[in-house]
């Protein structure tokens, strides 16, 4: 009976440790296989792997481009102090991963990756105003730090993707002084809009006017004696067919006529 227990229990020691020594390699991760604390050289191809949990160990590292999602206060040129969300996209290079456990370990991106990442947000913000953080300058800013960033890490296994500034808090009262900056700009946009409206309305009265001139010029070097005394002929012919009752005293230059009141 006891030989019995003893060998139920080896049986599922056996069991147990070839369950415990297997493990499956995804894509998206370098596994290394480190055996009596020495590192293989080259990581384990993506499939299932059989290793002796008690002498091995499998050490998977994430290749994939992962985020780090900061919320955090950057100093500004001006010497205030915005709140800022700030994005780092990153990945481990996978040709590097077994030198980033070396020198890193599995912990590599609070070890070494945030640290970084944090300074030269800070580092970087401190060389632009407030007001080029909000808006003027923050692609210009995005793509600075992502620079910095990887001539920081990029030679150390690691790939930085993009730096994305996803939100900037001002202070109060420099937004309320932006809000007002922005409010005059429009009324003076709306000003000249206005005067550049009541220009052209003058130029269009002024071309108008010349016209009418020009034409009452043109009229007047038309009207000649001759002209004069033919239409008065002309008018004084329709007076003489009408049916209306009238008197037509005339000097022979100008007729004045008379009718039935």
């Amino acid at each position: 009976m006891k030989r019995s227990f003893i060998k139920i229990i080896t049986l599922a020691l056996l069991i147990s440790g070839t369950l415990a020594g297997c493990t499956i390699i995804r894509p998206g991760q370098v596994a290394l296989k480190q055996r009596l604390g020495k590192l293989r050289d080259q990581p384990l191809a993506a499939g299932p792997h059989v290793f002796d949990p008690f002498i091995t160990r499998i050490l998977k590292i994430n290749v994939r481009t992962v985020e780090i999602f900061e919320t955090l206060p950057l100093p500004t040129r001006e010497g205030l102090s915005v709140d800022a969300q700030i994005i780092l996209l990153y990945h481990v290079k996978p040709e590097s991963a077994r030198e980033v456990y070396i020198n890193y370990g599995t912990n590599y991106e609070n070890v070494f990756v945030q640290s970084n990442f944090l300074a030269t947000s800070r580092e970087v913000s401190a060389r632009y105003y407030a007001k080029e953080l909000y808006a003027i300058e923050r692609e210009k800013v995005e793509k600075v730090i992502a620079d910095e960033l990887r001539a920081h890490i990029g030679d150390k296994g690691f790939s930085v993707d993009a730096v994305l500034l996803k939100d900037i808090i001002l202070p109060d009262a420099m937004s309320q002084a932006i809000q007002n900056k922005v409010n005059a700009e429009q009324a003076a946009l709306q000003m000249d809009f206005v005067i550049d409206k009541q220009r052209k309305e003058a130029e269009r009265v002024y071309i108008e006017a010349q016209g009418i001139k020009r034409a009452q010029n043109t009229i007047d070097s038309s009207l000649t004696t001759t002209i004069l005394q033919y239409n008065q002929i002309q008018a004084l012919k329709g007076l003489m067919v009408s049916p209306n009752a009238k008197v037509i005293i005339s000097d022979g230059k100008l007729p004045v006529i008379i009718g039935e009141q």
